[in-house]
């Protein structure tokens, strides 16, 4: 049987929601965020779970968060590095084998049925990415914000996670981009379309997938959790 593993990522410090809070500890819904999070990998088909979370966060996370909402799916708690991939490194060596689905914790309205559809596709794929078509027209720009083309927004697609990997496929990628310490890396999908050539599929998301970033997201946040009831 294939294991999935989760590797959801609390380790930001959240500066531009504003609050003396980190964002993934913030109530919504009477709930930190990082528990609306893990309770949905939870009750998925999800085999287990490994958060990551800000360095000395690790015992606070263990009593306020996993045991607190009997998240008995979490295998290991461990402690993020500076940048974004740094902390998915820390993620990736906590395991070994099986397929990963890559989740920013600040995602906190990921669906069951999203996470499913990761499981199947990574499955078939080895590598795939949750996104959602463009809704808008998008233009690309120089330096200067001179317009230098306008994209068929047929092809465009706004990036979500879970970001979904074959173990080895992933591993060996970020081997090869992390010494390098890249800072212009955002996401999983990247670090294997630039050290490897396989390809990346795209699976489709949903537009309630938002990653909680502002104050403004927040609204739209509880908005979705009075609509899910």
């Amino acid at each position: 049987m294939n294991k999935f593993t989760a590797i959801v990522l609390a380790a930001g410090s959240g500066k531009r929601m504003g609050q003396e809070v980190p964002k993934q500890y913030m109530n919504l819904g009477g709930m930190p965020l990082m528990a609306h999070c893990l309770k949905t990998f939870q009750e998925s088909q999800i085999t287990q779970i490994v958060l990551v979370v800000a360095p000395g966060d690790i015992d606070k996370c263990r009593k306020e968060i996993i045991e607190k909402y009997h998240i008995d799916k979490c295998v290991a708690i461990v402690e993020g590095g500076e940048e974004r991939y740094n902390s998915v490194y820390a993620g990736l060596q906590a395991i070994n084998d099986g397929y990963v689905l890559i989740h920013d914790c600040a995602r906190a309205f990921v669906s069951i049925d999203i996470i499913h559809r990761c499981m199947s596709a990574v499955a078939l794929y080895e590598s795939c990415v949750v996104g959602m078509p463009s809704k808008d027209t998008i233009k690309v720009t120089d330096s200067k914000r001179k317009v230098l083309d306008t994209p068929d927004r047929s092809n465009v697609w706004v990036v979500q996670t879970p970001q979904c990997f074959e173990y080895n496929l992933v591993r060996s990628a970020y081997d090869k981009i992390i010494p390098k310490a890249d800072k212009t890396i955002t996401d999983d999908a990247m670090i294997v379309e630039l050290a490897t050539d396989h390809d990346v599929h795209m699976i489709e998301g949903a537009y309630t997938n938002i990653k909680v970033t502002t104050p403004e997201d927040v609204a739209f946040g509880e908005a979705i959790l009075k609509t899910r009831g």
